[in-house]
């Protein structure tokens, strides 16, 4: 099984807001099932006790914060992105945009620039970390697995990092989202899947 240099390792959190993860979400009706059925908060909290434990930088890799208008001069729209139109999401200022309270960051931990569609590298200053922190292996979690962990996770692959999903460390908006991420779409270009018992086990070795 693969060797993680705690000094080469990250742990990349991706959107763990409470509008994902809490009740009273702006997106807790979709995520509720998935999140629960997966023990989300508290596998990330285990993941990062472990990592912290262990010396192995944790780096958040955060939404975009909106306000009412963001999307609406964009030339081309997502479907997620248009529905931002009628709804504002990790709104600025508000508590859905808070990272859930057992997650929060703590001093030694880095925050990347905020991300405005999946990919937590694209426009932002993510990649600049990592290199800058020495960071050859990067661990992902958080949300939502078909959007934004996948694309972030494709994104670090073509930059030339070792990337691991953790599988019980994602959650979305139904379990075939899940699927697609862990069965067919990350076994294609990533390079290890593990279980949050399992990586806390192998950074302690």
């Amino acid at each position: 099984m693969e060797a993680y240099p705690p000094q080469k390792t990250a742990l990349i959190l991706v959107d763990p807001f409470n509008d994902f993860l809490s009740e009273g979400g702006k997106l807790w009706a979709y995520t509720r099932e998935t999140v629960e059925g997966i023990a989300l908060v508290k596998n990330m909290k285990a993941l990062i006790g472990s990592a912290r434990e262990n010396k192995v930088q944790i780096i958040y890799a955060p939404h975009h914060h909106t306000t009412k208008g963001d999307y609406m001069n964009w030339k081309f729209l997502s479907p997620s992105h248009a529905g931002s139109k009628n709804t504002t999401l990790f709104e600025k200022g508000s508590w859905g945009a808070q990272f859930h309270p057992e997650l929060v960051a703590q001093e030694g931990d880095l925050i990347a620039q905020n991300h405005w569609t999946g990919s937590g590298f694209a426009n932002t200053d993510l990649d600049f970390l990592l290199r800058m922190h020495g960071i050859e292996y990067v661990i992902l979690a958080g949300m939502r697995a078909n959007t934004c962990i996948d694309s972030t996770a494709r994104y670090a692959v073509e930059l030339g990092y070792h990337v691991t999903l953790i599988k019980d460390g994602i959650a979305a908006f139904t379990w075939e989202e899940i699927r697609a991420t862990t069965e067919t779409n990350f076994p294609n270009y990533g390079h290890a899947i593990l279980s949050t018992e399992e990586f806390t086990r192998i950074i302690k070795t």
